[in-house]
């Protein structure tokens, strides 16, 4: 600083206040505040992080700590709308991953409390109910893509709108005339139809049949599925063409979806000609496959930024002393028409 202050002409003083962004509040000239800038850009000043962080309180860095969302290569874009938004920001995003083991977990949170970083983000893979680790109250942290087990301590939850999921694809139906000889590959018929801790099964359904139930309309069955993978969705759906002819398939993703391809195709059936088929996840097999699938998207890149704007938020409230806000924000997911539906027959 004192190099920088010396090639620029000016005190020390001066050259700290332009360097920190306060020249404009100081009233410091732009001619004086060119000259520091030209001199640091010169002598490739850098600030001392650690100092600045002992004198101001704030490290310029957030935490990212996920269970497998760095390696999935679906979910790892949350990271990318992370990384873009901290960046506009002007701050450093330190990535951790679990792996699932809890005492990697609590290593990892705890590590980057040891690193002061500003706050933390607590990062699933897949949208799930989660015990919150305690080590989180240590500072400002925010859920993503999870929703807390227990009421403390409280913490902003980033989720997908899972129910506006539901509602879309209903209406996507609905909208091409399909008012009956609709079934469910997944979950369902009824709410509580659902895997085992399937958030998203559970408010996909919900979604569905709110607005199935607002226009009178019936879903004629639905078969839970252990697991949503292809083979499952295949077998559900040979199932269901073993005692019904269906006009139109609601699958709960769209790897559930791929499978029901498979059996319809098998029964010498074809999409969207004789089955409409809508999903949910825009998995890049929804464009693989053909007709190309329409699905209602997981908007992993939107969760990732609203996930730092979030905790931008939370770091506010704890610099003025205010407890964390206990709240879902809900990204919207949207829809992705392609081929796969068409107007019901007469």
């Amino acid at each position: 600083m004192t190099d920088v202050a010396r090639r620029a002409g000016v005190s020390r003083t001066t050259a700290s206040l332009v360097l920190s962004g306060r020249g404009r509040e100081m009233r410091i000239s732009r001619d004086v505040e060119r000259r520091v800038l030209e001199a640091a850009d010169a002598l490739r000043y850098r600030p001392d992080i650690v100092s600045v962080a002992l004198r101001t309180g704030t490290t310029r860095t957030i935490g990212f700590v996920s269970d497998t969302v760095a390696t999935s290569r679906l979910a790892g874009d949350m990271i990318k709308g992370a990384l873009e938004a901290a960046r506009e920001r002007g701050v450093m995003l330190f990535i951790g991953e679990t792996e699932g083991e809890p005492d990697l977990e609590e290593g990892l949170l705890q590590a980057m409390h040891d690193r002061r970083v500003d706050g933390v983000i607590f990062a699933s893979m897949f949208t799930r109910t989660l015990v919150v680790p305690s080590v989180l109250s240590g500072g400002p942290a925010v859920l993503l893509n999870a929703l807390p087990a227990q009421a403390s301590p409280p913490l902003p939850s980033v989720i997908p709108d899972e129910i506006g999921a539901g509602r879309e694809a209903a209406r996507v139906l609905l909208g091409a005339g399909h008012r009956d000889g609709i079934h469910l590959i997944g979950a369902g018929p009824g709410v509580h139809d659902v895997p085992p801790g399937a958030v998203a099964g559970a408010e996909r359904l919900a979604g569905i049949r709110e607005i199935f139930a607002r226009e009178s309309a019936k879903i004629a069955s639905g078969r839970m599925c252990p697991d949503w993978q292809p083979e499952y969705g295949y077998e559900a759906t040979r199932d269901l063409l073993s005692c019904d002819r269906p006009r139109a398939l609601i699958c709960l993703n769209d790897r559930l979806a791929l499978g029901a391809y498979q059996a319809l195709d098998a029964a010498g059936l074809t999409v969207p000609d004789d089955v409409s088929v809508i999903s949910f996840d825009d998995h890049p097999i929804a464009t693989w496959i053909r007709p190309k699938l329409t699905t209602v998207a997981l908007p992993h890149h939107e969760l990732g930024r609203t996930a730092v704007d979030a905790l931008f938020s939370e770091i506010d409230r704890h610099r003025q002393g205010l407890p964390p806000e206990n709240r879902q924000i809900r990204v919207p997911m949207p829809t992705r028409l392609r081929e796969s539906v068409a107007p019901a027959a007469d």
